[in-house]
This record gives C-alpha cells, structure tokens and sequence, in this order.
C-alpha cells in the first residue's frame, strides 16, 4: 500500500477521535486538534481546558496489525503526564479505546461513587 493511502488512514482516525472528543464534552474546535503525521508527541492536542475534562494523551492506529505493546508504550512515553490511550481501528471494525486496567476500574469506581 501507498504511504499516503496509509498515512490518509491515521488521519481519518485521528479526526474521528478529535470530533467523538469535541462533541462529548462540549468543547470549541480549537481546544481540540489532529496533529500532522510525522510529528513527535501526541497524536491529538488538546487545550488546558480540554485536558481538564479529558486528562489522556492520545495515539491512534488505524491499522490490520496492531502492536498493542508497542503503541501503548509510544502513547505512554508521549504522555507528559496524563493517562495514555491508544485509539485502534481496523477496517470493517469499530474503533477501540485501550487504556491501562487499573485507570479504568478506577474511573468506573469513581462514577458509582454516589
């Protein structure tokens, strides 16, 4: 496959993960942005004010081999501090989020706290 067909690909997840952001939290389109391929750190930016509501660092794959290791230890070592997640999508399926076990008990555990 063509560079740009894949690189058009990662694209295409990265803005999806940029609108799914902006619209559950309300958010203007310029606390949210995709960032250009090929550029060291998170794959989406967020601004303070959406990294208050949404404290993760963000890497996508939109790919049919995914290294789950791999790319959650690239959205780990891009992080800066906020909670990695890896957004994974493979053709003819849903996109997936992967964040770390004990982040997401702890965040449904917060949720029931009533």
């Amino acid at each position: 496959m063509k560079t740009s067909y894949l690189k058009q690909k990662g694209r295409s997840l990265q803005q999806w993960v940029v609108r799914l952001i902006l619209k559950a939290f309300d958010l203007e389109p310029d606390d949210v942005r995709s960032t250009p391929m090929g550029v060291s750190g998170p794959d989406v930016q967020l601004s303070p004010r959406a990294k208050l509501l949404f404290p993760y660092s963000v890497e996508c794959k939109n790919t049919e081999r995914f290294n789950m290791w791999q790319a959650y230890k690239q959205a780990s070592d891009n992080s800066g501090g906020y909670e990695p997640c890896v957004f994974v999508k493979r053709n003819h399926h849903k996109p997936l989020a992967v964040v770390d076990a004990e982040h997401f008990i702890g965040v449904i555990s917060e949720q029931n706290d009533i």
